[in-house]
């Protein structure tokens, strides 16, 4: 294959870029749009919108929906849906809650932690054999667990009403925010470690003979991040600080986007997300590959539970419901993962929480109520369907699906 000057120069990479936009590639542009427009609309009808304060509030209220949702892309990929996350953080959050009481038990708070986790991920485990082993329908299996775990949730809670968390460390995943001094270091490590991936990678392709990016063009997406990242803490730092969750869910993403994009699992779930019937003839186990994706989803959804209930700092009998379910499924799709299987990645997720969370920290700002909020967002992800679906459309003219 060539791989040679004219191939990898910045023009013609940028003259390729946009025959793809034409065919429907749109990456990430319908999303960034989207952010750009709600932070001029609400910044116009409320001065405190983007104010460091007010931004340090939208990070914390995203990161429970983004977490769930990072979880939900992996569902979404291979076709599936999972309609339970919502209550099997609730059930996690529940578990963590109930273990940290102060009752003399005195359970290490590592140990409920990963107890709580461990839940979710069983009930994932469950819900992927069920699936897969008795041909069942994921919409169906995963609404029997929405009600089955909200009864989990209503039966652990009993007559307490609600549960206060005292535990400092889990409060602190929530209520802390890194000094100034450390968020600096942060980001440096963080710039640094995504440097080298992207050097890596590329020199990996061109071991192959494969297509590379130009140098140029890893040389902007790098200063790029340094721009935006640089400015998120510098901002952030003008208030509180960077949110230590923030910590948490970079980890999370890190590692959740190795896999999608560096692993043969991650190969082998959106083969099963092109075309299931193709990926079980090229060998791939496919039942395997589909209960591993529901434990992740699952799991992701507990450590979003411990998130929220640590930023709430309690839990009661609502824990898990309301909009998490519907807020973390439009995070993903908003996002740019496809209803169709087979397009995605773990950024859809934090992008798309990023959106939901501007927009319902903006209509507080303005004193609408949950009507406005509710119908707002469902115009949204009405939106980004629609965008996914002409898209598609497009690539399918374009011979690109």
């Amino acid at each position: 294959m060539d791989v040679g000057p004219e191939r990898n120069s910045l023009l013609a990479y940028a003259r390729n870029w946009l025959v793809g936009l034409r065919s429907g590639e749109l990456g990430v542009l319908p999303i960034i749009g989207g952010l750009l427009l709600t932070a001029v609309v609400f910044q116009s009808l409320n001065d405190n919108y983007l104010t460091p304060g007010n931004l340090v509030n939208l990070v914390s209220q995203g990161a429970a929906i983004s977490t769930i949702a990072m979880g939900l892309v992996l569902v979404l990929l291979i076709g599936e849906i999972d309609l339970s996350v919502g209550y099997v953080s609730g059930v996690a959050a529940v578990i963590l809650a109930q273990m940290l009481l102060p009752d003399g038990s005195d359970l290490p708070t590592g140990f409920a932690l990963l107890a709580a986790v461990a839940a979710g991920m069983s009930i994932g485990a469950l819900h992927g054999l069920l699936i897969t082993k008795l041909k069942m329908p994921s919409f169906v299996v995963t609404l029997a667990g929405l009600l089955a775990w909200n009864g989990v949730v209503l039966m652990i809670i009993g007559s307490q009403g609600s549960i206060i968390i005292q535990d400092r460390a889990v409060v602190s995943l929530s209520g802390s925010y890194l000094t100034p001094d450390v968020a600096w270091a942060f980001f440096g490590i963080l710039m640094v470690a995504y440097s080298i991936s992207l050097v890596l990678a590329r020199r990996n392709r061109m071991s192959r003979n494969l297509a590379v990016e130009p140098a140029a063009l890893l040389l902007l997406r790098i200063v790029g991040l340094a721009l935006v990242a640089g400015t998120v803490v510098s901002v952030a730092n003008l208030s509180r600080g960077i949110p230590f969750v923030v910590v948490l869910i970079t980890v999370l993403y890190v590692v959740l986007n190795y896999v999608l994009t560096n692993t043969r699992f991650g190969v082998w779930v959106y083969s099963i997300g092109g075309s299931i019937e193709a990926a079980r003839r090229a060998g791939i186990n496919t039942d395997r590959v589909r209960i591993y994706v529901f434990m992740i989803a699952s799991s992701m959804a507990a450590i979003g539970g411990i998130i929220l209930a640590s930023r709430l700092r309690s839990v009661d009998s609502n824990v898990g419901g309301g909009s998490l379910l519907l807020y973390s499924i439009a995070a993903a799709v908003i996002g740019g993962t496809s209803l169709f299987g087979g397009r995605g990645s773990a950024r859809s997720a934090i992008l798309g929480a990023l959106v939901i969370a501007s927009i319902d920290n903006g209509l507080g700002l303005l004193g609408l109520g949950s009507g406005q909020k509710f119908t707002i967002t469902g115009l949204v992800l009405l939106a980004a369907v629609a965008v996914d679906s002409l898209s598609r459309y497009g690539r399918i003219q374009a011979g690109r699906s």
